[in-house]
């Protein structure tokens, strides 16, 4: 079928207790991968691999995404449990 395009779907739940700090931890993580795709994407572009700095600035930004999706779900749970009593 030309012209349509499959719809693929996500879903993010909301992380509670344990689930918490693990998704903490996996937003760490993401941001760590991030750091380091675009470090590599940096060398690239001074090495004069265009295609590569490309495809580590692409993989960078979505694992800055991925990072900004489970801070967002923490956030969001904590908005719902109440004010922080600090």
């Amino acid at each position: 079928m030309s012209g349509v395009r499959a719809r693929r779907e996500t879903t993010v739940s909301m992380p509670t207790g344990d689930e918490q700090a693990i998704s903490l931890d996996e937003a760490s993580r993401q941001l760590e991968l991030a750091v380091h795709d675009a470090q590599v994407a940096y060398d690239c572009i001074a090495l004069g691999n265009l295609n590569r700095a490309h495809t580590n600035a692409i993989t960078a930004r979505t694992a800055a995404d991925a990072a900004e999706t489970l801070l967002r779900s923490v956030l969001g749970e904590s908005a719902a449990a109440g004010p922080d009593p600090d």
